[in-house]
């Protein structure tokens, strides 16, 4: 099956194949990846074009988001991968810290989540001890949102007894 189309008066065939290609090739691997998914989940109601307008137009990690967010219905909060050096003899200390962290947040969050709570202990316990009450406040509502619900009531019930 080709389709036939007319330039300068002359008839050039292309197979679809070739006229997909052509409108994709601006799109990076990584983003037609990305599109595929959205493709494979509409199947034959895949409008293709807001997607491939999408994906020449948004930055990589954006495009990511937004078919995420279009697959699951929820929003992703942009991340970036940490890297810095630590020495064979921290690793213990540090698996361990995540590790506790994992066991008192709960196993099925990420070590990221786990890393942002032990800051945030450590954060508020320097802010008790400054008396800066402003970078306490942030760390304890985040501390308290990752709690799980039952948890979370609990806390809410002792902190209104105490008031």
């Amino acid at each position: 099956m080709t389709d036939v189309f007319r330039q300068n008066g002359a008839s050039i065939a292309r197979t679809p194949t070739q006229t997909c290609t052509e409108e994709l090739e601006p799109i990076r691997w990584t983003m037609a990846r990305e599109l595929a998914k959205v493709a494979r989940r509409d199947r034959q109601g895949f409008d293709c074009a807001p997607w491939v307008h999408k994906a020449t137009t948004m930055p990589r990690e954006e495009f990511k988001r937004e078919v995420d967010h279009y697959l699951t219905g929820k929003d992703t909060e942009p991340w970036e991968i940490l890297y810095f050096k630590a020495y064979k003899s921290q690793l213990p200390v540090i698996e361990r810290a995540l590790e506790t962290a994992a066991l008192m947040l709960g196993s099925d969050k990420s070590r990221g989540y786990c890393l942002e709570m032990i800051c945030a202990d450590f954060l508020a316990g320097v802010s008790l001890e400054t008396g800066n009450t402003d970078a306490l406040l942030p760390s304890l509502t985040r501390l308290v949102l990752g709690l799980p619900m039952p948890q979370r009531r609990q806390l809410l019930e002792n902190v209104q007894v105490t008031l």
